[in-house]
């Protein structure tokens, strides 16, 4: 699908959070979640930002922005004029938590660019570039398009980067409840700790994991995820820095928890509640366990959203 050349001097975006690699799909599949950044722009004399939600002091900051810099940089490698732009920004995604925030910065961006330069790009395109910027295309293939997507990045002939995605609408009703800490993690530190090679036991169990998680999701049946979301390649070695994970899978089948994963490269948690089970009750289990543990955490009770970026994007 390709974007309308359009004449218009505002535009306006919602995109969603995202949670990537849910277990054993590391760095090929992810989630998006139904809260939002939500961008208007227009263009204007100068750069300026207006910020509400979370993080305001990050979101409202022209200089160094990762929205503002990743528009300046599509709009110079396609040859186009640089308009200003003033934003108003009302976020609700925690920054820096593995809750796809950069990923929507950097397709905000890429869309604005798209827009205002009068781009004609592809939804292949556009993912392809984000998931060129943050290295995997996981979290942004779900931002852009919704729902639950598997994504592999691509070029052709040494072509402009791009991402074929494939995007899944799960069976059912899915209930999550995403756990964030205070602290903040940086994707290059939790990158850090993970090693150079995995046996071949390691690499065949998530590759199982990985296909009955797709199972779980298109038949609708959510008592798979008890061993489906179980990981060998990177929930192991990022545990200690992300204290949430050893705890929360420690309610696996218990009160509601079907079980839990990191959300993207952590710290948050992504625990999968059981629909049939009353979800205040385990809401409270959860907080209720994790005080007993020591440990504090914001819980945010969600679910999987269809509504991508794109669905907010001016397209033909």
């Amino acid at each position: 699908m390709v974007a309308r050349i359009s004449n218009s001097r505002t535009s306006r975006l919602a995109l969603p959070a995202t949670s990537a690699n849910l277990g054993p799909a590391f760095d090929a599949a992810a989630l998006a979640m139904d809260f939002y950044i939500k961008i208007d722009a227009r263009t204007a004399a100068e750069f300026g930002i207006e910020a509400r939600g979370r993080d305001p002091e990050i979101c409202g900051r022209v200089h160094d922005h990762l929205i503002l810099n990743t528009y300046r940089e599509v709009l110079a490698s396609g040859n186009r004029p640089l308009m200003p732009l003033a934003l108003k920004i009302v976020n609700d995604i925690p920054i820096g938590k593995g809750c796809g925030s950069s990923a929507a910065a950097r397709l905000a961006g890429i869309a604005l660019a798209v827009h205002f330069g009068r781009l004609r790009w592809t939804d292949e395109q556009i993912v392809g570039e984000a998931s060129r910027r943050e290295h995997h295309a996981d979290n942004a293939s779900a931002c852009w398009m919704g729902g639950l997507t598997v994504a592999r990045m691509c070029a052709e002939n040494d072509g402009p980067a791009s991402a074929q995605v494939v995007r899944l609408r799960p069976k059912g009703i899915w209930p999550l409840l995403l756990a964030v800490p205070q602290q903040s993690l940086s994707t290059e530190k939790a990158r850090r700790v993970l090693p150079e090679q995995y046996s071949r036991a390691n690499a065949v169990a998530n590759v199982q994991n990985s296909m009955l998680l797709l199972a779980a999701f298109t038949q609708g049946r959510p008592e798979l995820l008890s061993a489906a979301l179980e990981d060998r390649l990177h929930q192991p070695y990022r545990a200690a820095l992300c204290p949430l994970l050893p705890a929360l899978q420690q309610l696996k089948g218990k009160d509601g928890v079907l079980n839990a994963a990191l959300s993207g490269a952590g710290p948050s948690v992504l625990i999968f509640l059981d629909p049939r089970f009353s979800l205040r009750k385990a809401r409270e289990r959860v907080a209720a366990h994790l005080s007993q543990s020591g440990l504090a955490a914001e819980l945010i009770s969600t679910s999987i959203t269809s509504r991508g970026a794109r669905a907010s994007f001016v397209k033909s």
